[in-house]
């Protein structure tokens, strides 16, 4: 007999939890329909793809890949600068550098971002980019949202933010509403950028840098978490040689998964699937669900209260979870001491 733990938690409105030990098998048994039909016939986790590497492409928008009533998650690539200046009314604007170099100029200050660099720009500060060759997710959370992790950087007023660089006296701002989407915008002007660069903005607010830790865990490693608030944690979750004997059930919040390096099993009640780096899912509320990793691997979290939608046609389906899939997956992770 298989004997797991499954924890159930509250995450993000409380830290309370409550620990179970469960059959292995049963866990992941879907009874046979009832005559009355007292619950619904289960969906598989569907998976959403992006690419995680730079390639050669012509200008495009981001692209939308989960939205909520609290949060939007989009991917954008770039090898050029962003054609205008960025105010967001209602959201904290929070980036991951998945591949490559950014240049980020705010009010606040300028800071070169570098793969694995997360950073937050509060809610109300005007923002531009220049990306050369690189890759990275933004995260619109309603605001107010604030670092949770270990600060690595900070943005400081520059004359000249980037090399090459060429200051409008009549550069294009938007201000946006309804969490930074296209056609949400409230008001369009004109502003001297390197007036915004270098007088900037008076405020108590700060443009910072985290990145999460390298050191790797097994299945009692805890979710490292780098941005709170009220309705939405992000967090890392770095694991090595994962046997995937913790299960883990969010009562309050659904949690999206985002590869960012390594392969993992994802074992859940809606199904087994391997994530590669690029991969999306978003597993409900009340599901358990654990990792298998014979490696290392790395994976974004985001916790949300609000329903979450993908925007995205599924890349594949998870199939039907089994103690026998499981333990074969379970056989290539080595032994420890």
């Amino acid at each position: 007999m298989a004997m797991v733990t499954e924890i159930f938690d509250a995450l993000p409105e409380s830290e309370h939890t409550v620990k179970v030990h469960r059959n292995e098998e049963l866990l992941l048994t879907y009874p046979k329909p009832d005559k009355m039909r007292m619950w619904r016939e289960p969906e598989m986790l569907q998976v959403a793809t992006v690419a995680h590497r730079w390639f050669p492409a012509g200008f495009a928008p981001p692209r939308d890949i989960f939205k909520s009533g609290a949060l939007r998650l989009e991917w954008q690539q770039m090898d050029f600068r962003q054609p205008f200046y960025h105010r967001n009314m209602d959201v904290e604007e929070i980036s991951l550098q998945v591949d490559g170099e950014r240049t980020l100029m705010t009010e606040l200050g300028s800071v070169e971002l570098r793969t694995g660099d997360w950073s937050r720009i509060p809610v109300g500060i005007a923002h531009d980019n220049y990306g050369r060759k690189e890759i990275h997710l933004l995260f619109y959370v309603i605001a107010p949202a604030a670092e949770a992790g270990q600060t690595t950087a900070a943005a400081r007023r520059k004359a000249i933010p980037f090399e090459g660089w060429t200051p409008s006296t009549r550069a294009i701002e938007m201000v946006t509403e309804c969490l930074g989407a296209r056609g949400c915008d409230l008001a369009v002007s004109l502003l001297d950028e390197a007036h915004l660069l270098t007088v900037g903005a008076e405020s108590s607010d700060h443009l910072v840098v985290q990145r999460a830790s390298a050191e790797a865990g097994d299945d009692q490693a805890e979710i490292e978490w780098l941005y709170k608030s009220a309705r939405v944690w992000l967090g890392n979750h770095h694991l090595r040689h994962a046997r995937g004997e913790v299960y883990r059930c969010h009562r309050r919040a659904m949690s999206i998964h985002y590869q960012v390096s390594g392969v993992r099993t994802l074992v859940s009640q809606l199904g087994t699937v391997e994530l590669h780096p690029g991969d999306f899912v978003n597993i409900p509320r009340g599901v358990a669900h654990t990792s298998i990793v014979a490696d290392e691997s790395t994976h974004t979290v985001v916790l949300a209260v609000d329903d979450i939608e993908m925007q995205m046609t599924p890349s594949k389906t998870a199939e039907p979870s089994s103690l026998l899939r499981t333990q074969a997956a379970r056989a290539l992770v080595p032994e420890t001491d």
